[in-house]
């Protein structure tokens, strides 16, 4: 299933609306596709939802985590500090159209604000959300190569004197972190290689 249908789908749940559902989509679509994004973007967004599926049942309310995943980096400013706060608000905006109600949508809000720090939540379904945010952390040496020359073109407005410790930083946090990944599906998948990638790179910055 393609993300706009994945998108549709979902909507379905809430509205029969169809051309409130394709301007909605054409938005996010449009979002994702913007000049400079060459890691959050539409193919970000895929493969979150293919890490999703096989942990689909553990989900509690999969609609919710769908909608967090499709606006989570919806808006995206590698300058700005509050892309997340601005990406919460902005789908709240938005799915109020739909017609979700306010528990759902503090839910969503909540889920998208909590990719900002990548920190262990009470509720399962945060951290099944972070967790496949991070999958790329511990895909194979190759992959993660990709992803971070993708992240240095998304900030090639700093010069490495200016990227390379702020980007050792961020792999410092996840390093120091108890477990990158929050949950047991994924720490037994991609804990392991995530830590080797990451050291691999701090060692080359």
């Amino acid at each position: 299933m393609n993300l706009k249908e994945r998108y549709f789908r979902i909507c379905f749940n809430y509205t029969k609306n169809e051309t409130l559902i394709e301007n909605l989509w054409h938005e996010i679509e449009k979002k994702y596709s913007e000049k400079g994004r060459h890691y959050h973007n539409l193919n970000h967004l895929e493969n979150m939802f293919s890490e999703l599926e096989p942990v689909k049942d553990k989900i509690l309310n999969f609609n919710n985590v769908s909608f967090s995943v499709f606006y989570h980096d919806v808006i995206y400013d590698a300058t700005s500090k509050m892309n997340e706060e601005k990406s919460a608000e902005f789908a709240k905006s938005r799915l109020q159209k739909l017609g979700l109600n306010e528990i759902d949508l503090a839910e969503i809000s909540e889920q998208i604000l909590a990719t900002k720090s990548h920190q262990l939540s009470k509720k399962s379904d945060i951290n099944y959300l972070l967790d496949v945010d991070l999958s790329v952390l511990g895909k194979d040496t190759q992959t993660y190569l990709g992803y971070t020359k993708q992240i240095r073109k998304e900030y090639s407005i700093y010069p490495d004197f200016l990227y390379n410790p702020g980007r050792k930083k961020v792999l410092k946090h996840f390093l120091d972190l108890e477990n990158i990944f929050k949950t047991e599906d994924f720490r037994n998948k991609y804990e392991s290689q995530a830590r080797k990638n990451i050291e691999f790179e701090l060692n080359n910055l």
